[in-house]
């Protein structure tokens, strides 16, 4: 490492064309300067530099050097440079891994990224978990109770719940007064398969609790799909998307047991590690953070 610096101060004395200004741009003094190139023409076992009272002459060894400890200076100034702007400007590959039915949300989201032509998004939409070191995630949104581990996670608000069904669906099976209601009625789940229920906790307005396990006469893996076959009067399901929202706003869905609630599931954006973060990954968690916190009153919140 010691002959990399005094390359490097080799460079920067030809760059300057005096030991003393080199001296200035780095910092130290021209004894020392002096001393460093002793100590590699030493090494090198041969002289760099004619040096007289008024000025330096590369020899003719010094010349060839010359050309190879530049470039290296150059390059390390590059390396420098890319890593400054990744630092300090959204650049780059942004990995982000997000449950499928956050997609139209991530949407939203990160809009003001279009603002970014250097950067470029990569979306892993997947409802398994994605092992954030081996798919090289910068960022992953992870929705529920968050289990201990050595990844950063940061809160970005919480997303409401709520019972729904179709119109039709209700018409045709009438309307669950109490939570226990529900084992009479399609169920639209999300358990991983049919040996398997969802578990409802469930807060009545009085501050009563009530838990009602539920088994799926239709199972689905995405809960976009749940969405599509509650709006066409399948069953009953839980609300969580803003999709879902939007349904019960405009009246294709309506809800269900809606003096009972279910508590806010909490949403987490998970990385890596916490320091050293580049501009993409920090902008991104901003963006984040500032969405959760304006859009949806009511339905999403800290």
């Amino acid at each position: 490492m010691d002959q990399l610096k005094r390359m490097a101060i080799f460079a920067e004395v030809v760059a300057s064309g005096s030991l003393t200004a080199a001296a200035r741009q780095l910092d130290m003094t021209p004894s020392a300067v002096s001393q460093h190139l002793r100590q590699l023409e030493k090494a090198l076992g041969l002289a760099l530099l004619h040096r007289s009272t008024r000025k330096l002459t590369l020899t003719e060894a010094g010349a060839r050097y010359h050309v190879g400890c530049a470039a290296m200076v150059a390059a390390a100034r590059s390396a420098e440079s890319a890593l400054a702007r990744l630092r300090d400007e959204p650049e780059g590959e942004l990995r982000l891994a997000a449950p499928i039915g956050f997609a139209s949300l991530l949407a939203s989201a990160l809009a003001p990224l279009r603002g970014h032509p250097k950067l470029t998004l990569n979306l892993l939409l997947d409802d398994t978990v994605i092992d954030l070191i081996d798919a090289r995630v910068d960022i992953a949104l992870r929705v529920g109770a968050m289990p201990s581990s050595s990844l950063v996670a940061r809160k970005l608000g919480s997303m409401a719940r709520q019972l729904c069904a179709a119109p039709a669906y209700l018409a045709e099976h009438g309307w669950p007064s109490h939570p226990q209601d529900l084992l009479q009625h399609v169920w639209l789940g999300s358990a991983a398969d049919n040996t398997s229920f969802d578990t409802l906790e469930l807060h009545g307005p009085k501050g009563e609790q009530c838990t009602v396990q539920l088994r799926g006469r239709v199972q689905a893996s995405q809960v976009s799909a749940l969405h599509a076959l509650c709006v066409e009067g399948w069953g009953i399901c839980v609300a969580v998307r803003q999709e879902d929202f939007q349904a019960l706003a405009d009246g294709r869905l309506v809800p269900v047991l809606p003096q009972w609630q279910q508590s806010p599931m909490p949403v987490y954006a998970v990385t890596p590690r916490r320091d050293a973060q580049p501009a993409k990954v920090r902008h991104t968690l901003d963006l984040l953070a500032s969405y959760f916190d304006r859009v949806y009153p009511g339905v999403v919140g800290g």
